[in-house]
């Protein structure tokens, strides 16, 4: 079977969610010919270095910006824009899909499903479309040329019964959760683990993701890390800088000024997540949709830091609705919430179990299942 699997660059979790598929689908049949390719980069290079270019800025310096447009784009003069722009960019595409002939078409971002999908509703194409949502809340772009897509996979109950609300047949959609890495289902040897980053056995561990490479609202980051620190001098830290040398710079600097080396770990980029979650106890991270849908996996709570308005907002009201999150908003003492929470054995103990009732560690196994058992 040819199988095409679409993303686009725009933050990494639709190329996670994509590499997860690819990896998963490559270990069921070594006949399976299949291809990970940026739909964007493909259909237009400018296009595709501008938009993401401005999508990161947007999400750094005016994250508000990101937030109207996202909310703009569901309906009105923007969401014609885009789909008017897609079905454009969507004959271009079209000379790729003429010669790969692909059975399955599977997309982890909405452009890629709407080209598709035009494509499809043009009788120019006839493979089976799949989209695979990468949040926790549904968008009406993702939506877009919804009759000539085969399979929805969404992140939960609610998506499900949204998605269904708009006509969409509720045999297209399924709820298997955001595809990750296999490397989540791994059992792993806590003491080795521990004993390479020179932590002690014993203590209760925190994982806190600065937000990596832009930064984003790197001063309020680092006045809740530091926060933290002096709100658990009994446990210990193991904060991610990602590939921002200022901002592990500056995270090394509030270690120093509160002499909290003994119990703070300051890491670059790391490809270890799934390591460092298997022996922690909570995660403090900004709330995107892969960050999110491996915390669940991982049975682990979730303190929420600066989601950009849009995706991320609802994604962090889905995990306090589900009492597997809190979310220090802009004028709340992050002090006092983390002071509270982490004296608090029984309510951390609650939010784990919520967050493994609403995990799904077998999401990207469940979902080429469903395909390849379909297709």
């Amino acid at each position: 079977m040819n199988i095409l699997i679409f993303y686009a660059s725009y933050g990494g979790g639709h190329l996670n969610a994509a590499k997860s598929i690819n990896e998963c689908i490559s270990n069921y049949d070594k006949n399976n010919k299949i291809e990970l390719i940026d739909c964007m980069k493909y259909v237009n290079k400018t296009v595709e270095k501008v938009s993401t270019a401005a999508y990161r800025e947007a999400a750094k310096k005016a994250p508000w910006v990101w937030g109207r447009i996202y909310n703009d784009s569901q309906k009105g003069p923007l969401a014609h824009l885009s789909t008017r722009s897609n079905k454009i960019m969507a004959i271009k595409l079209l000379k790729l899909l003429r010669e790969k002939q692909p059975d399955l078409i599977i997309s982890t971002h909405p452009f890629s499903s709407q080209m598709c999908s035009y494509l499809k509703r043009k009788g120019k194409i006839t493979a089976k479309i799949a989209t695979v949502m990468t949040d926790f809340a549904p968008h009406d772009q993702w939506l877009v040329g919804s009759d000539f897509t085969d399979f929805f996979f969404v992140a939960n109950d609610k998506m499900k019964d949204y998605l269904i609300s708009t006509n969409i047949a509720k045999e297209k959609v399924f709820v298997t959760g955001i595809p990750l890495s296999n490397r989540f289902l791994q059992k792993y040897d806590r003491k080795k683990i521990l004993d390479s980053y020179q932590l002690e056995d014993g203590k209760k561990n925190i994982l806190f993701f600065g937000g990596g490479e832009f930064g984003l609202g790197k001063s309020r980051t680092f006045e809740i890390f530091e926060q933290l620190i002096c709100a658990s001098t009994s446990m210990q830290i193991i904060a991610i800088a990602g590939k921002n040398e200022k901002m592990k710079m500056k995270f090394n600097e509030i270690v120093t000024k509160n002499q909290a080396s003994n119990h703070v770990k300051v890491l670059s980029f790391t490809n270890q997540v799934p390591e460092l979650m298997s022996i922690s106890d909570l995660v403090v991270t900004k709330p995107g949709g892969m960050t999110t849908s491996e915390s669940l996996a991982s049975g682990l709570p979730m303190v929420i830091i600066n989601p950009i308005p849009g995706q991320e907002e609802e994604n962090a009201e889905f995990l306090e609705e589900k009492g597997v999150g809190i979310w220090i908003r802009k004028k709340d003492n992050a002090f006092n919430i983390f002071k509270d929470l982490l004296s608090n054995d029984v309510k951390l103990s609650k939010m784990k179990e919520s967050a493994l009732l609403i995990g799904h560690p077998n999401a990207t196994k469940n979902i080429c299942d469903i395909l390849l058992d379909n297709v």
